[in-house]
C-alpha cells in the first residue's frame, strides 16, 4: 500500500512495500529515503522535503496505518472533491485557473458527501447545469500553507459526464480565466502546463497513458 503526495510537483511516497513507481525513485540521487519510524524521522523527511535540492522522498515503515497517522498528525487536513468530465464527443473539460490547466474541484462543505461535493463545485466553477456522476477515480494529496498553517488537501476524484451543448460559464470568484473541451489526442501540450497530480488523475482514469 502507498500514498503519494505532493509538496508543490516533488513527491513523497509513503509506503509498506516497493512499487514499480516508487523503485524508480528509489536510488535517485536526489531523492531521500528513510526507514526509521520515530518522530525525529518523521520530521526529518518533513524538513528534507523543503530542501530545493530533493526531489522526492520515500518513507517505509512495516505499519502503514501508524506511518500515514504520524504524517497527517503535522497537518491540518482539508478534504474536497473534483471531476474529470467528459461529453459524448469524448472530450474532456478543463479550467485555466492561475496561469495553470486544472481540473473544476474545491472543499466538501459540512453535510456533503464527497460525491455532492464534486458534482456542486464542477457546477459552480463551469456554469454546468447538469453533470452526472459515474464512479470513484483516485484520491490524490498535495501540501500547501493558509494563514501560517500547514495543510495536507486530500481530494476525491469522480469522472462524470455532461453534454457538450451545455453552456460554460467560469466562475470569476475562483480566478478561473478558461474552461474548455479538449479532445484526449490534443492533451500534450496543455499536460505541459498543469499539476502533476493531475496527470495521475488522467492516468489512472486510462484517459492518457504513462
Amino acid at each position: 500500500m502507498f500514498i503519494k503526495i505532493y509538496f508543490g510537483d516533488k513527491p513523497l511516497f509513503l509506503c509498506d512495500e516497493f512499487t514499480e513507481e516508487i523503485n524508480s525513485f528509489v536510488h535517485h540521487d536526489d531523492a531521500v529515503f528513510i526507514d526509521e519510524f520515530s518522530t525525529a524521522a518523521v520530521n526529518s523527511m518533513l524538513h528534507e522535503m523543503k530542501n530545493e535540492k530533493v526531489q522526492a522522498g520515500i518513507y517505509y515503515h512495516a505499519d502503514f496505518h501508524a506511518l500515514k497517522k504520524a504524517i497527517w498528525k503535522k497537518f491540518l487536513l482539508v478534504k474536497a472533491g473534483g471531476g474529470l468530465v467528459s461529453n459524448e464527443l469524448g472530450q474532456l473539460l478543463f479550467i485555466f485557473r492561475r496561469g495553470v490547466w486544472d481540473l473544476p474541484k474545491g472543499k466538501q462543505d459540512a453535510g456533503e458527501t464527497m460525491e455532492e461535493c464534486a458534482c456542486r463545485e464542477v457546477r459552480e466553477e463551469t456554469g454546468l447545469s447538469e453533470v452526472h456522476l459515474q464512479g470513484h477515480i483516485i484520491d490524490t494529496f498535495h501540501t500547501y500553507n493558509e494563514s501560517g498553517k500547514h495543510c495536507l488537501k486530500e481530494t476525491n476524484w469522480f469522472l462524470m459526464q455532461a453534454a457538450s451543448t451545455d453552456r460554460l460559464v467560469p466562475q470569476s470568484a475562483e480566478q478561473i480565466e478558461i474552461i474548455k473541451w479538449v479532445d484526449t489526442d490534443k492533451l500534450s501540450t496543455l499536460l505541459q502546463k498543469t499539476y502533476p497530480a493531475i496527470i495521475d488523475v488522467l492516468q489512472t482514469g486510462r484517459l492518457v497513458h504513462a
